[in-house]
C-alpha cells in the first residue's frame, strides 16, 4: 500500500516518482501512488489483479506522446472490471463496467497530457477517480 507524508517541513511534499513505460506489459502490484508517462503507440498495458492487500491502491496512466500519435489501451484481468467516468467540456466517458474490458485512450483524439486515475475499490472493480481526455470502452 502507498504511503504519503504531507508535512509542511518536508521538502519533496508530495513528490510522485515517475515511470516511463516503453513496452506492453505490466503494471506490479507493489507500485501504486506512481505516474506512469506512455509516449509510444499501441501499447497494452496489464492491470494487476485487485487482490484483498491491495484494494485502494491507486495508478495513473499519463500520454506523453505527441497529439493523435499515441493509443494507450489498459486491460484489466479477467475477473477485474473498469467502473465510472470521466466528465469532459463536450461529452462523458463512462466505462462499460463489464469484466475484463479493456479502457482505451484512442490515438485519433489523444493529446499529450491525456490521462486516467485508477483505484481498486473491491477485490473486482477499478474506478476512476479522475482524467482528462477521450476514453472509450472496449466493446
Amino acid at each position: 500500500m502507498s504511503t504519503f507524508n504531507y508535512l509542511s517541513s518536508d521538502v519533496e511534499y508530495n513528490k510522485v516518482p515517475q515511470v516511463a513505460i516503453t513496452a506492453s506489459g505490466s503494471v506490479s502490484e507493489s507500485k501504486p501512488a506512481v505516474d506512469y508517462n506512455i509516449a509510444t503507440d499501441a501499447l497494452v498495458i496489464a492491470l494487476p489483479l485487485i487482490t484483498a492487500g491491495s484494494v485502494g491502491s491507486t495508478f495513473l496512466f499519463r500520454n506523453t506522446g505527441a497529439d493523435a500519435a499515441v493509443k494507450i489501451t489498459l486491460s484489466p484481468a479477467a475477473t477485474n472490471k473498469v467502473v465510472g467516468s470521466i466528465v469532459l467540456a463536450a461529452a462523458v466517458f463512462s466505462a462499460s463496467g463489464v469484466l475484463n474490458k479493456d479502457v482505451i485512450n484512442a490515438k485519433a483524439t489523444a493529446l499529450n497530457g491525456d490521462y486516467i486515475v485508477l483505484r481498486s475499490v473491491s477485490l473486482t472493480e477499478w474506478a476512476i477517480v479522475g482524467g482528462v481526455g477521450v476514453w472509450s470502452s472496449e466493446a
